[in-house]
């Protein structure tokens, strides 16, 4: 049985402040905005290419009544073929984002981060050998090559 990650709720502060930002710096498209009631809505954004969204909203249930608190998630990630590219479009967009920086050698060593409004951190990783087809495809593939030569998991 597979399982999908599908969506991950992002802690903010203010709904449509997280909305603009995500949407018009970060080039994500906005899915639907649903208000249920006055306690209840539904911010979901995608990022181009992902199979993966990203919720924002107000009264929001969690499992066990939790709260998150905004700006508390660091190390969400996003994965793009040409780092270099992406730095200048985010930049374009007025994103406040770092350099890119090769932390370690080889493909997917190359990172660059940035901040939402609430300070919720984001990292932005380069990958040029699976820029063309999804994560799960690639790191399966990776497995069954380790496991062909005898190193299994």
């Amino acid at each position: 049985m597979e399982f999908t990650l599908e969506v991950v709720v992002v802690p903010v502060t203010d709904v449509d402040r997280a909305k603009e930002f995500y949407r018009d710096k970060v080039g994500f498209t906005v899915d639907h905005d649903t208000r249920i009631d006055e306690r209840f809505r539904i911010v979901q954004l995608t990022p181009p290419g992902s199979g993966c969204s990203v919720v924002i909203g107000e009264g929001i249930p969690l499992p066990g009544g939790r709260k998150l608190e905004p700006g508390s998630y660091q190390g969400l990630q996003l994965v793009v073929g040409d780092i270099r590219a992406a730095h200048a479009e985010l930049v374009a967009r007025g994103l406040d984002v770092t350099e890119p920086e090769a932390v370690a050698p080889g493909d997917g060593g190359t990172f660059m981060h940035f901040s939402d409004p609430d300070g919720n951190g984001w990292s932005v990783q380069e990958w040029t050998v699976r820029a063309d087809r999804p994560l799960h495809e690639f790191l399966s593939e990776q497995a069954r090559a380790r496991a062909d030569d005898g190193g299994g998991d």
